[in-house]
């Protein structure tokens, strides 16, 4: 895919913004699956909902979850909605990435950031049932050792960063496996700014985070292509703590949200755009 055809990309998930809002306002104002003063929430009558910082699109617009706006804003208000809460009753909280997935009490209800649901990570933390399953994607920029890279073995001798203790640095390790080892950094900002500063040739991130940055934030961004394998894949939870009251409850929503086709309604008008991606052989 061109970077013209990508920044259209960009450009259709900015202007569904309204469509969305108003879509979770509906949800928002539908009869509640349960009572809010009936769960054992951190705040009674409150859902306190963490996410990253900065939290990046198409994930949350702006950086305002509150405004329902991006696909995990608007998943989360609809499984508040769910769950008997109102937007107004919605607690929004920051956590880094490492520190939502740490053994220990949390601040938070519930929290996703594009958090792959593995067994490692089951023994510290509860996960919902799945939200989204998406690929791992290879992007570079313009003038990098990887522009012209298309395959598995052009990548093996080149630096590749990613997120650490992410699912991204896992499939560097286990589908790439380049020479270097995978390079490790705090974040995906973190690993932006060393692709755009030359410090790696390539990262490896979610496929619609890949286009994002590569059509808003990279100067002469390009994806090199999707990790094929099931190791590379990554199904989404929301992470709660170990034990958590709330996880039978938040996973029921998250099932009756996709049985009511409301989760394929959101990846519609916030991800359809993210396709068509080759796969690195």
């Amino acid at each position: 895919m061109s970077i013209s055809s990508v920044k259209k990309a960009a450009l259709a998930i900015a202007t569904s913004a309204a469509l969305a809002f108003t879509l979770s306002g509906c949800a928002a104002t539908a009869e509640p699956e349960a009572a809010p003063n009936e769960l054992q929430t951190i705040t009674a009558g409150k859902l306190t909902i963490g996410t990253g910082l900065p939290a990046y699109e198409p994930w949350v617009v702006g950086d305002a979850p509150e405004n329902a706006e991006g696909f995990e804003a608007a998943v989360a208000y609809a499984i508040a909605a769910e769950l008997g809460f109102a937007p107004e009753d919605v607690v929004w909280v920051r956590t880094t990435f490492d520190e939502a997935i740490a053994p220990g009490a949390k601040n938070f209800d519930f929290n996703l950031q594009q958090y792959s649901i593995t067994d490692e990570r089951k023994e510290a933390v509860d996960f919902s049932s799945p939200y989204y399953s998406t690929a791992q994607t290879v992007i570079t920029v313009a003038g990098s050792k990887a522009a012209e890279a298309t395959s598995l073995a052009d990548l093996k001798g080149l630096l590749i960063g990613a997120a650490t203790g992410t699912t991204s640095f896992s499939a560097i390790e286990t589908v790439i496996a380049p020479t270097a080892g995978a390079q490790a950094f705090n974040s995906n900002d973190d690993a932006k700014a060393a692709l755009a500063n030359g410090q790696v040739d390539a990262i490896v991130v979610d496929l619609p985070t890949a286009f994002y940055l590569t059509a808003v934030e990279l100067d002469g961004g390009k994806i090199l292509g999707q990790l094929a394998g099931a190791e590379a894949g990554d199904s989404f939870g929301l992470v709660l703590d170990k034990g958590s009251p709330l996880t039978a409850a938040v996973s029921a929503a998250v099932d009756a949200l996709r049985a009511s086709g409301r989760l394929a309604e959101l990846e519609t008008i916030w991800l359809a755009d993210f396709a068509g991606a080759p796969v690195l052989k």
